[in-house]
């Protein structure tokens, strides 16, 4: 019997011990699961931490590239389409889908492609692309804002499939910085015309392909694994937030629900203290205007128009609006170097009340008149800059009144000229032709303002065609000071941009002539 019971104890041990192993093997096996599903987590925290997250001020207003000047747009379809040439950092003209060029006579181009770059639908981009998007471009039908860009343009051949030949009216000083341009790029024949046009669908050949728009939302895009350039874009996704209050974008780029985004400067100083975030900065390209219809009374008139210059302190919106950060401007930014003149000097920005209100008198409207002033209502500085100019116009007596519009709506009153007097911003470009022949030939793409003068085409015109340096600055010197006299629009003030980001984002770099480049971002 007592051997009996040590049996059955031995057994009971024996059996605990393989119950231990069992369990203390169970244990390891879960403890590896464990240790693989973290892994797997972590890994997918890395992919998660390649997505960067941006907080737009604006809907865009569409995605055609050809077609929709908004900067709204240009920040999203800048990503998904390339063009012949770009900017480098040092805004030296480069290759892009050409990887080379020559120009055998002063009225000739030819640019040799990339060999095997893809649209986004996984087809070779050719030479034939390239002659279609630039056809498109100059098609009246297309009404493109880009259009008078390429006026010049008498041909364009299909050498080879790899080679595009482009022969122009006359020399060009110009071409070569339009083809630039962010709307200057290639599209696919196929989506075009499978949509009609390409305002809810991108298909190009940039770093990142156009996977959805969720309106009043969001705009996603992702890698293109397959762009020409390796090793870019560092980033997996992009995910463009609208959020067109301020106090939204600053709430979500101080808690880290975003990554990025433009602040003003008075809310640059409100958070340039804050763990987490740097704040950046440059001397933009662009300039706050007054934009009149000059084919409605009383704006038809020079003088009335001098008058309201004369009566806009433009100081006064530059330490207001922008908080003293902010460069009085003319039609070229500052920012461009000796393409500028110094506007400061020039009689009409003297802020000299007498000699407006006399200059109303002899247009006929010694006692002022009435006028409305259109903003867009979701741009706080446009507002801003629209209330101050309704207190100083109103010293020489001229009574405005403000209309808001939503953004939608604003680019079409812009488009169609269906408002007398239009408060916005403008980009100066890279070449004094954008800021001169673009917005005020008589047959400039977005010379929305009915303006016309036979001598100011004359000079923008030679402008364009001169190629050397000293004689097309002053042939610009003298159409600046023109333009100012025929006062079409009224310049005001060239701001500083500021860009609030996360310190988690690396190599973000905003230049002046391309604040919207992220191929070489990447998150920590």
């Amino acid at each position: 019997m007592k051997k009996k019971w040590l049996a059955l104890i031995a057994m009971l041990f024996a059996l605990s011990l393989f119950v231990v192993a069992c369990s203390s093997d169970d244990d390891k096996k879960d403890e590896e699961k464990k240790d693989d599903t973290q892994t797997q987590d972590e890994s997918k925290s890395e992919d998660v931490e390649q997505i960067l997250k941006i907080a737009a001020d604006q809907e865009p207003a569409g995605l055609d590239p050809h077609k929709v000047p908004a900067h709204s747009s240009v920040r999203i379809y800048s990503q998904i389409y390339s063009g012949l040439v770009k900017f480098d950092e040092n805004m030296n003209i480069v290759g892009d889908l050409a990887e080379d060029w020559k120009q055998p006579d002063e009225k000739t181009y030819v640019f040799k492609l990339r060999e095997g770059v893809k649209f986004h639908n996984d087809r070779e981009m050719t030479a034939e692309d390239v002659k279609y998007s630039f056809e498109r471009i100059m098609d009246e039908e297309t009404a493109s804002h880009i259009a008078s860009y390429f006026s010049n343009v008498e041909n364009i051949e299909v050498v080879s499939d790899y080679e595009v030949k482009f022969t122009l009216g006359s020399a060009d000083a110009t071409f070569l910085s339009n083809l630039t341009n962010a709307s200057a790029v290639v599209v696919a024949k196929e989506v075009v015309e499978e949509h009609g046009d390409l305002q809810q669908v991108a298909v190009g050949t940039g770093p990142f392909k156009f996977k959805e728009w969720v309106p009043d939302n969001r705009v996603v895009l992702v890698k293109n694994e397959d762009y020409y350039i390796e090793g870019q874009p560092k980033l997996d996704e992009v995910h463009y937030y609208t959020m067109k209050e301020e106090a939204a974008r600053l709430s979500a780029i101080r808690t880290g629900e975003v990554d990025l985004t433009t602040v003003t400067a008075q809310s640059a100083q409100l958070i340039e203290n804050h763990d987490g975030l740097d704040i950046l900065d440059y001397q933009s390209l662009e300039y706050s205007y007054v934009g009149f219809n000059v084919d409605v009374e009383p704006l038809n008139d020079p003088k009335v128009r001098q008058a309201l210059s004369l009566a806009t302190d433009r100081q006064q919106i530059a330490d207001i609006v922008w908080s003293g950060d902010a460069v009085i401007s003319g039609p070229i930014a500052p920012a461009m170097g000796d393409w500028s003149i110094d506007v400061e000097s020039h009689e009409l920005y003297s802020n000299d009340l007498e000699k407006a209100k006399q200059l109303l008198a002899e247009a006929g409207y010694p006692d002022g008149f009435e006028i409305t002033i259109t903003t867009a209502s979701t741009y706080a500085d446009m507002i801003d800059t629209a209330q101050i100019l309704q207190q100083q116009w109103a010293r020489i007596g001229v009574k405005a009144d403000i209309k808001q519009l939503e953004w939608g709506e604003y680019i079409d009153t812009w488009l169609n000229t269906s408002a007398d007097i239009l408060v916005g911003r403008n980009g100066s470009g890279t070449d004094p032709d954008r800021a001169m022949n673009y917005f005020f030939h008589t047959d400039g793409s977005a010379n929305v303002w009915n303006f016309s003068d036979s001598e100011y085409d004359k000079l923008v015109e030679e402008g364009k065609t001169t190629v050397d340096v000293d004689a097309r600055k002053a042939i610009y010197d003298d159409a600046q000071n023109l333009l100012l006299e025929l006062s079409p629009n009224l310049f005001l003030v060239s701001p500083m941009k500021y860009v609030a980001v996360r310190d988690s984002v690396e190599n973000f770099v905003p230049y002046a002539h391309n604040a919207e480049e992220i191929v070489e971002v990447s998150k920590k």
